[in-house]
């Protein structure tokens, strides 16, 4: 795992050690974590101050050692040179939040009209069936009035027969 670390001379191991300062979560994300010193004897090439990127093992075990000054001007070119500040990116995530909820709005708004236009639809087949029944059922009188009004009255034939009588 990669490790941001500090160079410092220990007096009691009788060489440097390194205090690793930050731990590389992704490639582009990275975690202050408390400091934390590791061991390096025999290792009197590297001046205290220096900053290192440090390769570490799942056992603390020293991998490899590089020397973080190309790492730190790469920072400074992709995110420091164009105004990527803390505060920059703090008003990004905020304005970032307020979309989301804006959107979380809009998503709850359309989904309740739906709604509502699915319960207008329904009521409409609703009203559409009733109407339905209600002419059938205009239509059913109708006819009983009509074979009643046609059974009642005489045929103009029949009651012209009957007068010629």
């Amino acid at each position: 795992m990669l490790h941001l670390a500090k160079v410092q001379k220990n007096e009691s191991v009788g060489g440097v050690e390194l205090r690793l300062l930050a731990r590389q979560q992704s490639e582009n994300s990275w975690t202050v974590i408390s400091p934390e010193d590791i061991p390096l004897p025999n290792s009197h090439l590297l001046n205290e101050g220096l900053l290192v990127l440090v390769e570490l093992s799942e056992n603390q075990e020293v991998l490899s050692i590089q020397h973080a000054n190309d790492w730190v001007l790469d920072l400074v070119e992709q995110y420091l040179s164009t105004g990527v500040t803390p505060t920059f990116l703090q008003e990004e995530a905020e304005r970032t939040e307020q979309w989301r909820q804006d959107l979380t709005l809009q998503s709850q708004d359309l989904t309740r009209r739906h709604l509502e236009m699915e319960a207008r639809r329904e009521q409409i087949q609703t009203l559409e069936e009733d109407l339905k029944r209600e002419k059938q059922q205009l239509d059913a009188l109708a006819a009983q009035l009509k074979n009643k009004a046609d059974s009642e009255s005489p045929d103009a034939e029949d009651t012209g027969s009957k007068d010629t009588d």
